[in-house]
């Protein structure tokens, strides 16, 4: 089944417990700082079904038609042909999102890929792994992901402190497992289901633990409790904050309050070693998603500061032209990443088709890590109107209309009311407290800087250049053995199997 927009409204009013600015929300479709993302999810269905959209958004497997995004990725063909989707999305709705399904789908495929290791450790939750990982291709939920735990104190143990802190089983029944604590998730008010993990780094000595736990919660389930941050949406008008109208994927502190997992819902249990497995390879392909969104984000940075620069002509500067530059190999590098992770994409340990990951991880840490320093460029190339603007109604406003009309039109292409428009956009893009949420976002959604390094170095073929060094400086073949040839570094590998996946 491929949901429509109607259909995915109609599944998330399930009476859900959600809580936003100390009120209870009683239809989170319609309550004003969800309903912009819920529009947005809603478009993302109908867009399967749309003639001039279908051809992108919809793969047929075998005599099925499946959502390109959910589909598992077998060849290379397959990731261009997802890539070309969330591309159309993209453009289609006019900025980025991130929760919408096509990432966090990817965990799921990151977990097909461990269920020959996690059946070694406890066969008996296999068939659960996939069973629900042919739910997602074929019943078409919006599923995202939850990863982050309250922090708690990091230097003690789940039980050395409040046992609630992080997400845990407190007991078996016949039905299922009954879990208790909490969980940050972006989306998850307006989602269906989310893959459902532990991202704690200290496990103690024990081989088992009751929070090496692994599950899909139905995210109506009762017992749960969604309590949101406050959303941007309607904070001021939509005409002087065009992106934070429209783009705020409001993050979640989920309460789990003795929530019923069904038995067939698990995905692992109880062992440390099937939990550090998973998190190994937890954004194998995921991360192809997220590094995507840089590209549309780049792209929307170079657009708001050329057109600032060419209304007034100072594009022509030399030293403009070489920060433009720099903005421009910033897109192209992630660019490139992204086309080579695909032309250089191999095969995983069951037989799907991954992104080349050592250039994914790479390009993650590029996109993500230099994204702060190219907000602080594009501002610079915008100038200080994009702070000094008036907002919209004094453009409108009988006293003061004529004087911004004097002031902000230049000539025929740029009139006041389009200066106005574009300063707004780039405000919100680089200014606003959105713009300060979205680079933190980036930052952390899919673990903090330390680990997306961490995932490099575990991924990268260090034998290359040592294999060059030894060549170009004469050394014998002793040189390459196997005390060499590992990498030796505990710390970086106790890192990556426990990264920390952000909101």
């Amino acid at each position: 089944m491929i949901r429509t927009g109607t259909d995915y409204r109609e599944s998330i009013r399930d009476g859900r417990e959600i809580h936003i600015n100390g009120e209870r929300v009683a239809d989170v479709t319609t309550h004003p700082m969800f309903r912009p993302l819920v529009d947005i999810r809603a478009r993302i269905f109908d867009m399967a079904h749309a003639p001039e959209t279908a051809a992108v958004m919809v793969v047929k497997q075998g005599t099925e038609l499946n959502v390109q995004a959910n589909a598992l990725p077998f060849s290379q063909a397959d990731w261009w042909a997802k890539r070309r989707a969330t591309a159309a999305v993209l453009d289609a709705v006019g900025g980025v999102v991130t929760r919408v399904g096509d990432e966090t789908v990817g965990e799921m495929w990151s977990l097909h890929d461990c269920a020959a290791t996690l059946n070694e450790i406890d066969p008996q939750f296999a068939p659960n792994i996939a069973a629900h990982i042919a739910r997602v291709v074929r019943a078409d939920p919006f599923h995202v992901s939850a990863n982050t735990d309250p922090k708690g104190d990091r230097s003690k143990t789940p039980e050395a402190q409040d046992p609630d802190m992080l997400l845990h089983v407190v007991r078996e029944t016949d039905a299922g497992l009954v879990v208790r604590g909490a969980k940050f998730e972006t989306a998850a008010a307006y989602a269906n289901q989310a893959f459902t993990k532990p991202t704690i780094a200290t496990w103690g000595e024990g081989a088992l633990s009751p929070y090496a736990v692994g599950f899909i919660c139905d995210l109506g389930s009762p017992g749960l409790k969604f309590i949101c941050r406050t959303g941007f949406a309607t904070r001021a008008p939509a005409e002087d904050y065009p992106l934070s109208n429209r783009f705020d994927e409001i993050e979640a502190l989920v309460i789990f309050d003795d929530v019923l997992i069904p038995w067939e819902n698990v995905l692992f249990y109880r062992h440390v070693a099937a939990a550090l497995a998973m998190r190994a390879t937890l954004h194998r392909y995921s991360a192809f998603a997220f590094v995507q969104r840089s590209l549309k984000f780049a792209d929307m940075m170079i657009g708001a500061a050329l057109f600032n620069l060419r209304q007034t002509g100072l594009d022509r500067l030399q030293g403009v032209q070489e920060k433009l530059a720099q903005l421009a190999c910033w897109r192209e590098g992630i660019d490139a990443h992204l086309t080579s992770a695909i032309a250089m994409a191999e095969r995983s340990p069951a037989g799907l088709m991954m992104p080349n990951q050592s250039l994914i991880y790479a390009g993650r840490v590029f996109a993500a890590g230099q994204m702060a320093a190219m907000m602080h460029l594009a501002r610079e190339l915008c100038g200080g109107q994009i702070g000094l603007t008036p907002d919209a109604a004094a453009f409108r406003a009988p006293e003061t209309a004529p004087w911004l009309e004097k002031y902000y039109g230049i000539n025929d292409e740029w009139q006041a009311e389009d200066r106005r428009r574009l300063m707004a956009f780039a405000r919100d893009l680089l200014n606003s407290d959105y713009a300060g949420h979205r680079l933190t976002f980036e930052l952390f959604a899919q673990s903090p800087p330390f680990a997306h390094l961490a995932a490099v170095y575990r991924n990268f073929d260090w034998d290359g250049p040592l294999d060059c060094v030894r060549q170009a400086a004469g050394l014998s073949d002793r040189v390459m053995g196997a005390a060499t040839r590992s990498c030796a570094d505990s710390p970086a590998s106790r890192w990556f199997a426990t990264e920390r996946a952000g909101p």
